[in-house]
């Protein structure tokens, strides 16, 4: 499932009229919700998608990206200061994994490789005493420098032989 983060309108978008009925103020700070993508209108997240392709260099311009995803400029232009990839709001920050390896030599090592080759770069590691051939470990990760996303990241993870479990348990 893929995540979204979305922004309230915004003051500009409504002006003060007795007839809408709309009172907002441009000093409201904004707030932030996390939507599920099948939730969201076809509007929104193609407009996404065109700040995706723009961002990793699939599409040059704008009208080309607009026409590649199939939606208006005026719609593009109407979200794209609200709608953002969840991995793209979230880049710049700590994440915390927890992890539940096997028993097994080089699992660790090759999970610190991966992180690595992505360009995370880590802070802080604890692996506990292996229990009837299970490790839990976690890891901290400082993001702003990874070249893909985190979801990205963890699916690498959890591809890697004696791994169990990769989930985020915390972020800051």
């Amino acid at each position: 499932m893929v995540y979204f983060y979305l922004s309230p309108p915004r003051a500009e978008d409504y002006p003060r009229t007795r007839d809408r009925g709309v009172v907002m103020n441009k000093n409201d700070e904004k707030k932030y919700y996390i939507v599920a993508q099948d939730i969201l209108p076809e509007a929104i997240r193609k407009t996404a998608e065109v700040k995706e392709l723009l961002i990793r260099g699939e599409a040059s311009t704008i009208n080309a990206a607009v026409d590649k995803v199939g939606i208006s400029r005026s719609a593009f232009y109407k979200y794209r200061d609200g709608v953002f990839a969840f991995h793209r709001a979230d880049h710049d920050k700590v994440i915390t994994l927890s992890l539940l390896l096997e028993h097994k030599a080089g699992v660790l090592s090759t999970i610190l490789n991966t992180i690595a080759a992505e360009q995370g770069n880590i802070l802080t590691i604890n692996q506990g005493i292996p229990l009837q051939g299970l490790a839990n470990a976690a890891i901290s990760i400082d993001t702003s420098g990874m070249q893909v996303s985190i979801e990205t990241m963890l699916r690498a993870l959890n591809l890697i032989r004696g791994v169990n479990k990769v989930e985020v348990i915390g972020e800051s």
